[in-house]
């Protein structure tokens, strides 16, 4: 283990749910344990639980009854505050540098109050546009509404949750955020600077040579929650603009769960839905779509499309939102915006063999640029840059006795 580096306390939205926050978090973890950082993870979950892991110890905490669900599979406990003694005292016992936080989530509450009375550095990354996720909600519950005033309602809820989000955000000393227009924003709205904080993709899990499938359909995919504020229902959009265009012989495969699960099977003629899948299924499922598309206008970011990019698929995205900032349109995929958009796209390579093949080389090779341990060195470095900031700055910031600012050293 690296003695003088420094240790973190991460409190994440998510751990063993599937999404992105949650891969992100178990792949920041296994870093610390590559590297032989001191790490310590708070996690909620259904019990207690408490795991020691090379240089990572993790604890578990079970979430209440008391709460309400965020989504299938993730809740918030509005009495998780209840294990601030307990988790304090491990936080004492650890005596980390940093806490870092992943959301107003009820876990980055915790930390946040913890960091906050132990007088421990505050990092605070962001994974999901949550002001986004309101509007789209509301909206989709509002439908009974005249559509301009519905419109103009989840406009006013999606203004007030980015503001309530933003201030939450304005408690951190350090901050993150995985694109170029989410730091702009988080910077226009906290007055801090804020560090790049991308992602990454296991380039041996979702790779080209899982391929399975030797003709058939051509096939489209998807993988994601089946959520209103995924923008789900674009995919049946996509599959009329393809029927109209009298394209054949194609099939939609989509890998995820969700509320709206239901009404893609009502109204989606060419769709296979798999469920979650996770894993080599995962990666096989990857390495067999012909296409990957991407409807969300809401994502922070979109590991996904690293992940069908990593198994040597074109991803076609949406020109709102943080996957188009992983897309070279016309190179490894294309940015459209509106459902013939989408069609033409996926016509143009279904009927086109040789650009097919060479998009699929060259969504693979971008994909194997993305390397989760660079990600996480920069991490360690927007530690270091922040805290040296806020020393510069005359403010006061407690660090464990002996312990320098420093990024890890790999050994």
């Amino acid at each position: 283990m690296n003695a003088d580096a420094l240790k973190v306390a991460f409190f994440p939205d998510a751990y063993h749910e599937i999404d992105g926050v949650a891969n992100t978090s178990r792949q920041f973890e296994a870093f610390a344990k590559r590297s032989g950082l001191p790490f310590l993870t708070v996690l909620g979950g259904t019990q207690f639980k408490e795991e020691t892991d090379g240089s990572v110890l993790r604890l578990e905490f079970p979430r209440s009854r008391i709460g309400f669900p965020l989504d299938k599979n993730h809740d918030f406990d509005l009495l998780f505050l209840r294990h601030y003694d307990r988790v304090a005292e491990h936080i004492r016992n650890f005596n980390p540098d940093m806490v870092h936080i992943t959301g107003p989530s009820d876990v980055g509450i915790l930390g946040c109050f913890i960091a906050y009375h132990l007088k421990i550095p505050l990092a605070a990354s962001w994974h999901t546009n949550l002001h986004q996720y309101a509007e789209r909600r509301w909206r989709a519950l509002l439908k009974w509404l005249p559509g301009m005033l519905a419109d103009r309602f989840a406009a006013a809820v999606g203004s007030a949750s980015l503001a309530c989000v933003l201030r939450y955000y304005h408690i951190p000393q350090i901050l993150f955020a995985p694109n170029s227009d989410l730091i702009a924003l988080v910077e226009r709205g906290t007055g801090k600077t804020c560090f790049p904080m991308g992602r990454g993709v296991d380039t041996a899990l979702f790779n080209c040579s899982r391929r399975k499938r030797n003709g058939g359909p051509f096939v489209i995919g998807y993988v994601g929650r089946l959520t209103a504020e995924k923008n789900i229902r674009f995919l049946a959009e996509i599959e009329q603009a393809l029927l109209a265009r009298n394209c054949s012989n194609f099939e939609f495969l989509i890998v995820g769960q969700g509320t709206e699960e239901r009404w893609l099977r009502k109204h989606m003629k060419a769709a296979r839905l798999t469920g979650v899948l996770r894993g080599e299924a995962l990666a096989e499922a990857y390495a067999d779509m012909d296409v990957f598309v991407f409807p969300s206008t809401t994502d922070a970011y979109g590991n996904v499309v690293l992940e069908a990019q990593a198994s040597g698929v074109p991803t076609l995205v949406t020109d709102t939102g943080g996957p188009r900032f992983l897309v070279r349109n016309h190179e490894t995929g294309f940015i459209a915006s509106t459902a013939q958009e989408f069609a033409t796209a996926i016509a143009r390579l279904q009927g086109h063999g040789g650009q097919l093949a060479s998009m699929r080389a060259a969504a693979r090779s971008a994909a194997c640029a993305a390397s989760w341990d660079n990600i996480f060195e920069s991490v360690y470095r927007g530690y270091e840059q922040g805290m040296n900031a806020a020393v510069a700055a005359g403010k006061k910031v407690r660090f464990r006795t002996g312990a320098p600012l420093m990024s890890p050293s790999r050994g």
